[in-house]
């Protein structure tokens, strides 16, 4: 009989593969696990928000994300309402601005977006923001823009109403770029459908201007006492390292419009020093949401 320390020695090689398989399992089981819990990891949920889908009427669908109001409703019997177009984009941040500060919790911010997650779905906005294009220069396609109004008129708005109390006297829209462009066309077309509109950098020079036809309509209207301007507003907001040209059109857009002051039009020009236009729009987030939710009426 061996002694029991030669038998041991005798059985070493065992013992070192016994041991190998073992660490290589062990490395295998945590590589396992490790997989596992990325394979379970969830989406980040914002806080306070709601998200659902509507239909146009052309069957266009849209991905509406709703920031909720926060504490009782307004003794107007509703809460204030901001509408926000490229939502995908810019709803994060909007909404993170008025939750984390208590005066701007008391309202509701809809913003409108599309299916999927790119921040800005170019051929979708390009068609709902925009003029009747000539056909030759239709790529991509464009000219939806009254029936993207339409959709916020006649669908869009009677679905939050329905959901949330509104107060239909504090209804504000915000757009960037595009976005803004279409704000301005709103506010000369169906003025009553917004009180406040906030164009961020809106693209002026589209279409060899072509919202100057619109605009001397809207004068037109206002001087014959057609329209009730009392509560209305418009907002231009710009970044100081943008084009020339479209610094310049803002700023005479809003020195034209000061003309209708004397039937209650508000409009402002401002500009943010150091923001170029695709920066500028998360800059002034507080600030937009502080003049549109701070309004008053009576």
């Amino acid at each position: 009989m061996l002694p029991r320390r030669s038998a041991q020695r005798g059985h070493q090689p065992e013992l070192r593969l016994v041991i190998a398989i073992g660490v290589r399992v062990a490395v295998l089981s945590a590589l396992l696990l490790g997989s596992l819990a990325v394979a379970q990891a969830a989406p980040v949920v914002l806080d306070g928000t709601e998200q659902w889908m509507l239909k146009s009427a052309e069957g266009r669908e849209y991905r509406i994300m709703i920031s909720l109001p926060e504490g009782e409703v307004p003794y107007t019997g509703g809460y204030p309402v901001v509408y926000l177009l490229d939502g995908n984009a810019y709803f994060p941040a909007f909404h993170a601005a008025k939750r984390a500060q208590k005066r701007l919790r008391g309202s509701i911010l809809v913003a409108i977006g599309y299916p999927g997650d790119m921040p800005l779905d170019v051929e979708r906005r390009a068609f709902d923001l925009s003029p009747p294009p000539p056909v030759e220069r239709n790529t991509p396609p464009q000219g939806g823009q009254d029936l993207f109004l339409d959709f916020i008129e006649e669908r869009l708005m009677p679905e939050v109403d329905k959901r949330f109390k509104v107060d239909p006297d504090q209804r504000s829209l915000v757009g960037h770029s595009f976005g803004g462009m279409f704000g301005i066309y709103t506010l000369f077309t169906r003025p009553e459908l917004f009180q406040h509109v906030v164009a961020v950098s809106p693209t002026l020079w589209w279409r060899d201007r072509y919202l100057l036809a619109p605009e001397r309509a809207f004068f037109q209207r206002a001087h014959a006492g057609q329209l009730n301007l009392i509560h209305s507003s418009l907002t231009l907001l710009i970044g100081d390292r943008e084009a020339p040209q479209s610094i310049q059109d803002a700023r005479a857009l809003q020195l034209r419009l000061q003309a209708l002051s004397q039937y209650g039009l508000r409009s402002d020009f401002q500009i943010e020093s150091g923001e170029e236009h695709m920066s500028v729009m998360f800059r002034v987030t507080s600030r937009v949401l502080d003049e549109l939710i701070g309004t008053r009426r009576f």
